[in-house]
C-alpha cells in the first residue's frame, strides 16, 4: 500500500534525508557537549556537583535543549549537503529529464520533513519542557546565570490590589520598603507601607496559606474624606504571591509545561510585571517553530539541485550565510517583541514568513 505512493526513488532520497540529519546532529553534539564542558568544569567543581547530576540532570537536559533549537539549521545544512551531492554526481538530471516535475521531486522531502515536524511539535510542547526543568533547575543551583536580586518591583494581585518592593531578597525571603495598595474603582481604600517583609515558609506549609510577615509597618485606611492609621511592628497576612515571583530566572519559562505557562500568563496579565511578552514568545514559538523544517527544507532543495562548478562547496558556503542571516532575523525579532513593542504573534511569524517568500523565490529559479 505504502508503495503504491512512495516510489524507489522516494525512499532513496528518504534514507539519504534522515541519514545525513541524523548522523548531522550527532556531531554538533559531540561537539558541543566537548565545548560546553570545557566551559563549565569550573562552575562543577565549585558546586561540588555529582557525575550522576552532571549527566543525568543537567546533559540529560542540555542535549535535548540543544537539539530543539538547532534542529532547523541541522536540517537545513543536511539537505544542502546532501542534495548538493547529488546534484554533482548528476543524480538530479535524469529524475527530471524522466518526466518527474520539481514538485514530484519535491514529495519525499517534504515526507521527511513532515516527520521532522511531528518529532519537534511533541518535543516543544511534552518533551523538552521537562528535560529543561532538568537542566534549568541544574544550572540555577550550580550556574549563576542571572542576578536574582529584583529591585523596584511593581506587580498587581488582583483587580484592586498593587504591591511595590524596592528590593527582595532571595537568600533571606526578605523585601525591602514594601508599599501595598488597595483600591475601590479609583479610590484608594487602604495603603500599607513596611520597612520589611518576610515570607514564612513554616506557617505557610502548615496553614497551607501564603503567609507573609511584615515588619515596623503602618497602615492607613480612608474612607471619603476621613482616614485612620494604625502603626505596628509585627503582623502576618495573607497576600497570593510567592518569593519565585520576584526571583524568576531568565530560563524558567521555557521548562514550563503549557498549562503551567498558560496559567502563569494569565496571572501576569493581571499582575503586570513586566514578563508577559517573554511568556508568549515562548508559548507561540513552540508551535512556529516546528514549521522552519519545511521552509528550510524548500530553501535547501532549491538552492543545490543545481550542478555547478567546485562541487559541495559553493551551495555549503550559501547554506552557512543563511543559517547565519536565520539567526539573525530570528533574534532581532525577539528583541523587538520582548523590548520594543512588537507583538509577540507577529514577532514568531516573522523569520518565517521572511525565509518563506525566500524559499518561493528559489523554487521558482530552480531547475525544472
Amino acid at each position: 500500500m505504502l508503495n503504491r505512493y512512495i516510489k524507489v526513488i522516494d525512499w532513496y532520497i528518504i534514507k539519504k534525508y534522515l541519514g545525513t540529519f541524523v548522523f548531522t546532529i550527532a556531531i554538533f553534539i559531540v561537539v558541543i557537549v566537548v565545548f560546553d564542558v570545557s566551559e563549565k568544569l569550573d562552575n562543577f567543581l565549585k558546586g561540588h556537583a555529582s557525575f550522576n547530576e552532571i549527566v543525568f540532570e543537567y546533559y540529560a537536559g542540555a542535549v535535548p535543549f540543544y537539539i530543539d533549537m538547532l534542529f532547523p539549521l541541522i536540517n537545513f545544512l543536511s539537505v544542502i549537503f546532501f542534495t548538493a551531492k547529488m546534484a554533482n554526481q548528476t543524480e538530479i538530471v535524469p529524475i527530471l529529464s524522466g518526466g518527474a516535475s520539481f514538485n514530484r521531486f519535491l514529495r519525499p522531502y517534504f515526507i521527511c520533513s513532515a516527520l521532522i515536524f511531528t518529532i519537534a511539535l511533541f518535543g516543544e510542547l511534552f518533551l523538552i519542557p521537562y528535560t529543561n526543568k532538568l537542566r534549568t533547575t541544574f544550572e540555577n543551583k550550580y550556574i549563576v546565570l542571572d542576578d536574582p536580586t529584583k529591585s523596584d518591583v511593581h506587580i498587581q494581585l488582583d483587580k484592586a490590589t498593587y504591591v511595590y518592593m524596592q528590593t527582595f531578597d532571595s537568600n533571606t525571603g526578605t523585601g525591602y520598603q514594601f508599599v501595598l495598595e488597595k483600591f475601590n474603582g479609583n479610590e484608594m481604600k487602604e495603603k500599607w507601607v513596611a520597612n520589611r517583609i518576610v515570607y514564612d515558609s513554616v506557617k505557610s506549609v502548615k496553614q497551607q496559606k501564603r503567609i507573609w510577615s511584615i515588619r515596623d509597618y503602618s497602615i492607613r485606611y480612608v474612607n471619603g474624606l476621613r482616614e485612620k492609621m494604625i502603626p505596628g511592628t509585627l503582623k502576618d497576612t495573607v497576600l497570593d504571591m510567592l518569593p519565585a515571583d520576584f526571583v524568576l530566572h531568565s530560563n524558567i519559562y521555557t521548562a514550563m509545561s503549557m498549562s503551567e505557562l498558560n496559567t502563569n500568563i494569565q496571572k501576569e496579565k493581571i499582575r503586570s510585571t513586566g514578563v508577559l511578552n517573554d511568556m508568549l514568545l515562548v508559548k507561540y514559538e513552540r508551535f512556529t517553530h516546528p514549521f522552519a523544517s519545511f521552509i528550510l527544507t524548500l530553501i535547501g532543495v532549491s538552492l543545490s539541485s543545481r550542478k555547478v562548478r567546485g562541487g559541495v562547496g559553493l551551495p555549503l558556503g550559501i547554506g552557512f550565510f543563511l543559517c547565519f542571516a536565520y539567526i539573525v532575523v530570528d533574534r532581532f525579532a525577539d528583541v523587538f517583541a520582548s523590548k520594543g513593542g512588537l507583538p509577540p504573534i507577529l514577532s514568531v511569524f516573522i523569520t518565517n514568513i521572511v525565509f518563506g517568500l525566500l524559499g518561493y523565490y528559489l523554487l521558482r529559479k530552480a531547475p525544472k
